[in-house]
């Protein structure tokens, strides 16, 4: 049986292409006592508030028609962000050179966060460019990997 998201992904993308945008991620995840699909859409050129609503008005129709989850859940289709989470090999393969934070699930070295320059993704281990050269962070201490925007 495939994955929630998964299913929500192959019924979301042509919405999301043909809104002129790509498909980023989708999330469903359970916060407070609620269900929430979200679904991240992205644009090289930035995503608006209309953008997302040409996604979420006809896709909002085709997750009723399918009905893929059962029980209630909040809908959202938002921008990915400046800030967005890499999960997949592909985001990784997008952001290479990219200022990017790593949170890890126990320190090391007195620090559960580092930012550098986003240099390696390989068999789920990253590696970042720091001040003090190449850190590589091995797949089972990091907790998650998100694009770190200087504004």
């Amino acid at each position: 049986m495939a994955k929630v998201t998964d299913t929500v992904a192959a019924l979301a993308r042509p919405f999301v292409e043909a809104a002129g945008c790509t498909l980023w991620d989708v999330e469903y995840t359970k916060e407070a006592g609620t269900w929430f699909l979200r679904v991240y859409i992205d644009k090289a050129e930035g995503v608006s508030i209309d953008d997302c609503e040409a996604v979420s008005r006809p896709l909002s129709d085709a997750l009723d028609e399918a009905d893929p989850i059962e029980g209630s859940y909040t809908f959202e289709v938002s921008s990915a962000g400046a800030d967005r989470v890499l999960r997949t090999p592909e985001h990784f393969r997008q952001c290479l050179g990219e200022e990017t934070e790593v949170r890890l699930y126990r320190p090391r070295n007195g620090q559960k966060s580092l930012v550098g320059v986003l240099r390696d993704f390989s068999d789920g281990d990253v590696t970042l460019e720091t001040g003090a050269g190449p850190v590589r962070f091995p797949k089972g201490e990091v907790a998650l990997v998100r694009l770190y925007p200087r504004f």
